[in-house]
């Protein structure tokens, strides 16, 4: 057993590498013949064929205790036979053309792979091997050294490490798989349709422009789905893409399994579905959407069924209009027509298939002749094969919109002008070529060799040539699905090209399109873009298309859509309320625009004013004897300082700037600390000369005018040398304050030293209590000349006034904390002016009776505060 199974092997291998095995001169045996139908016809050169001319294999069992029976083939494919029959066309042609293998004619050896990749494989073999009409004694039929086939990228893988070994070149038509670019795994494999590497890329670019991000899938369950789906897969993840399902299906599959990927459809949130699979694959999942009428899903469809006529049909429209794909460039070849309504059961004898056209394109039962001269085939309805296929309308007779077919075409082509290349030699001096070659020994390898070198331009003006991979030019029609007068159109709507720079490839009239919910573009998302001004947030255990959108923290923005982080916004610029940009923050002062500014501009030059109106009371009336009680130098000094006072506020009005920054604080410090020397001068003086009536008691002599003088100048000293230090070592300058309120800039005056700006405080607030004490000592001093009481007064409003201010001014918000320190200051002012000068203008102006020497020394009982 195991030496004859290893002499089979060896021997299939030598039948593979040969072509047939002869035994003698004339006659050919054959070691298996598979009984496989075919359309041949000899020459001098046969090329062998395989097509999917029936779509599906019926599955038997086997019990594997016998040899098994071969299985039937069904479902008779009008498109996989005008595939075929552009093949015997394509060589027709070629026979009747002078310049292209002058008197060397083509045979043609065509095998049904049924859509199965075993009896894919059995066809090739039988290609080969030469088992054409063997069984009538054929003499040795020709060499094949080339197959073209097959349509399905399963089947072709099966064929190509078939004859790869033996450098015999296989040229598909429909094959489209990335795989087959693989030249170490599949040597001689070539094909005039491109791959599905860049059909992948495209289907990507058409997703990214619709901005499809959820997207479900159905491959067939072959080399052709799983290498097409994976290799989109690949690429549309680089744009952001997820995919929640991918489904398989299958001719062969029951129909629970396809009741499956129905019920994952029905459930899913999907709008948008791409199909890679064959049609015949498909086809069973087709129905059963249609049945279940599953519809508002937009699909898009690969390469290999987007242009299939079974599927396109008024029925399938309500769930599958609208279906957008890939397809090879379309062509029209006018003469083909004739031919292939030439085609008639007496006349094409040498066709095992012409029976299953006729039946089908009339669908009929042709009644046949049998060897006894009965007829058989006669249930049903009866055709005699005199019907006229002009009278039919099947777009198997439309010759316009050729695609697949004119791949086919285009291979016969190519593999011709190789053999050209391998037989004859340059043109001579008389413009014909010199024959070179020899027939009889004409080697696949020769003919894989000139494949592969082929450069040449057809009569439809394409240039025909395979890259270092065995693909062609990389070039798509894009189809869309449209229902007219009841027929479904494959329209054209635009193209991709390879060629072009990747920002060109894909041009599509968005116009033009018919989607299946109408001309609104399906949205497909599993959560809606997030707007500017909204940053994405995944969810947890779930695909980064899913997520959830948050508005942008305050400061930060995004102004992008589906941004996936929010920006922090530069330094003076705050978030608008919307998020999606920054906006400069609004400045903030203190102006003198401002209500509060004008409020206390006013109040400052009201106290300017009384001020003012106060001096020019006491000049007016200084010989009277209350000015002159009074201490007029001390009073003018006072009435100054209060001017000055009253005019400070005015430096913290306004945009900050380096010199009204140092000019506030500093004269602020400086002339409340004359006010307060000033008050503590007359307080003590007001001591004295009532303690000077005691006996023994000489310290009036000890307090003139120029003591007065000189503890007023040591008091503002003090405070002159703290803001000369202040000055010098870190002083006020103007500042953006960007902490207290996002939205708004600050400008204020920065204190600079902290210590120098409450020693300054300090100051002022020790000299007040020096001076309340003194003047609360002294209250109970005679009612007609206790200026005492009006000091206390006025220090305890002082006092009370500064005391407020520290925890107001600590708490206010932006420009309101100057609008504090400013009206404490004019607080404070208004309460000394009122105080100490009010009484006096009262007794000037409106009792002047009282204004009189005698009045001043007369004893009144004194009160008590």
């Amino acid at each position: 057993m195991v030496s004859s199974a290893v002499t089979a092997q060896f021997t299939l291998i030598f039948t593979l590498g040969s072509g047939v095995q002869c035994l003698d001169s004339s006659v050919c045996t054959l070691f298996k013949n598979f009984g496989l139908p075919s359309i041949f016809k000899n020459g001098d050169i046969v090329l062998g064929g395989v097509f999917p001319i029936y779509n599906k294999e019926e599955q038997a069992e086997h019990s594997f205790q016998t040899e098994p029976a071969d299985t039937q083939c069904v479902s008779f494919d009008l498109r996989a036979f005008r595939w075929t029959q552009a093949m015997v066309f394509a060589i027709e042609e070629i026979n009747t053309d002078t310049s292209l293998l002058p008197n060397i004619s083509l045979g043609y050896l065509i095998y049904d792979s049924c859509a199965s990749p075993t009896k894919a494989s059995k066809g090739a073999i039988s290609v080969i091997n030469g088992q054409a009409k063997a069984k009538n004694n054929f003499a040795c039929p020709a060499s094949v050294p080339v197959v073209i086939g097959e349509s399905g990228s399963a089947q072709s893988i099966a064929i190509s490490r078939m004859l790869g070994p033996f450098q015999i070149p296989m040229v598909s038509y429909f094959s489209t798989c990335a795989c087959l670019s693989d030249k170490h795994e599949f040597p001689t494999f070539f094909r005039t349709v491109p791959s599905d590497f860049y059909q992948a890329k495209a289907l990507a670019q058409l997703v990214k422009l619709f901005g499809w991000t959820w997207i479900g899938t159905i491959k067939g369950d072959n080399e052709y789905g799983r290498y097409g789906i994976q290799a989109f897969t690949e690429e549309v993840k680089k744009i952001g893409v997820c995919i929640p399902f991918s489904e398989t299906v299958l001719r062969t599959y029951p129909r629970s399994k396809i009741l499956q990927v129905v019920n994952t459809i029905k459930q899913s949130s999907v709008k948008v579905i791409l199909a890679f699979a064959s049609e015949g694959d498909l086809y069973p999942l087709m129905q059963e959407v249609v049945e279940q009428n599953i519809t508002g899903i937009q699909w898009i469809a690969s390469e290999a069924w987007i242009t299939a006529a079974r599927p396109s049909t008024e029925r399938f429209f309500q769930s599958f209009g609208g279906t957008i794909g890939f397809v090879s460039r379309k062509m029209e070849i006018p003469e083909m027509k004739d031919f292939l309504l030439a085609l008639k059961p007496a006349v094409n004898y040498n066709n095992d298939f012409i029976k299953g056209f006729w039946e089908t394109i009339f669908e009929c039962k042709l009644a046949m002749k049998g060897q006894d001269g009965t007829l058989y085939g006669t249930d049903g309805k009866i055709c005699t094969g005199q019907e006229r296929l002009d009278q039919v309308n099947n777009t198997f007779f439309d010759v316009t919109q050729l695609r697949v077919t004119y791949n086919v075409y285009k291979a016969v082509y190519a593999i011709a002008n190789a053999l050209h290349s391998s037989l004859f030699c340059d043109k001579g001096k008389e413009l014909s070529y010199t024959f070179c070659g020899n027939i009889s020994n004409l080697q696949p390898w020769q003919v894989y060799q000139h494949l592969k070198t082929i450069k040449f331009r057809n009569r439809f003006g394409e240039n025909v040539y395979f890259d270092e991979n065995g693909d062609p030019a990389a070039a798509y029609d894009i189809i869309n699905w449209q229902l007219h007068r009841g027929v479904v159109q494959h329209v054209t709507v635009g193209y991709f090209d390879a060629l072009l720079n990747e920002g060109n490839q894909l041009i599509i009239n968005e116009e033009g399109i018919i989607w299946n919910g109408g001309k609104q573009v399906p949205v497909s998302m599993c959560t809606r873009s997030c707007l500017p001004g909204t940053r994405k947030a995944t969810r947890k255990g779930q695909p980064i298309c899913c997520f959830d959108c948050i508005q942008c923290e305050d400061g930060s923005f995004s102004n992008e859509t589906d941004s996936t982080e929010c920006k922090k916004c530069p330094e003076g610029y705050w978030s608008s309320a919307e998020k999606n940009k920054c906006k400069p923050k609004t400045v903030e002062f203190l102006s003198f625009g401002d209500a509060m500014g004008i409020i206390l501009t006013a109040m400052a030059l009201a106290g300017l004013g009384l001020t003012i109106a106060t001096a020019a009371v006491f000049m007016y009336y200084k010989q009277t004897p209350i000015v002159k009680a009074n201490n007029s130098e001390l009073s003018a000094l006072l009435l100054l300082s209060l001017f000055f006072c009253f005019l400070c506020p005015l430096t913290f009005i306004g945009e900050p700037s380096v010199w009204s920054c140092m000019l506030r604080h500093t004269v602020f410090g400086i002339t409340f600390v004359v006010c307060i020397s000033c008050m503590l001068g007359k307080t003590v003086m007001v001591v004295i000369a009532f303690k000077a009536t005691l006996p023994n008691n000489n310290l009036a002599k000890f307090f003139g005018p120029s003591q007065q003088r000189l503890l007023v100048f040591v008091c503002t000293g003090v405070q002159i040398i703290i803001c000369t230090l202040w000055l010098n070592v870190d002083p006020p300058v103007p500042a953006k304050n960007f902490k207290h309120n996002n939205e708004i800039i600050i400008l204020e005056c920065n204190t600079g030293s902290k210590v120098a700006f409450y020693a300054v405080l300090g100051y002022i607030g020790l000299l007040s209590c020096i001076c309340f004490v003194l003047a609360f000592l002294a209250r109970q001093l005679p009612d007609n000349f206790n200026e005492a009481k009006f000091i206390t007064f006025s220090m305890l409003i002082f006092c009370t006034v500064w005391l407020t201010f520290i925890p107001a001014y600590i708490s206010s918000p932006g420009k309101y904390t100057v609008a504090v320190e400013i009206f404490a200051i004019l607080s404070s002012s208004f309460g000394l002016l009122l105080c100490i000068f009010f009484p006096k203008c009262y007794i000037i102006l409106i009792k002047p009776e009282k204004n009189t020497k005698k009045h001043m020394l007369g004893k009144i009982p004194t009160r008590q505060i």
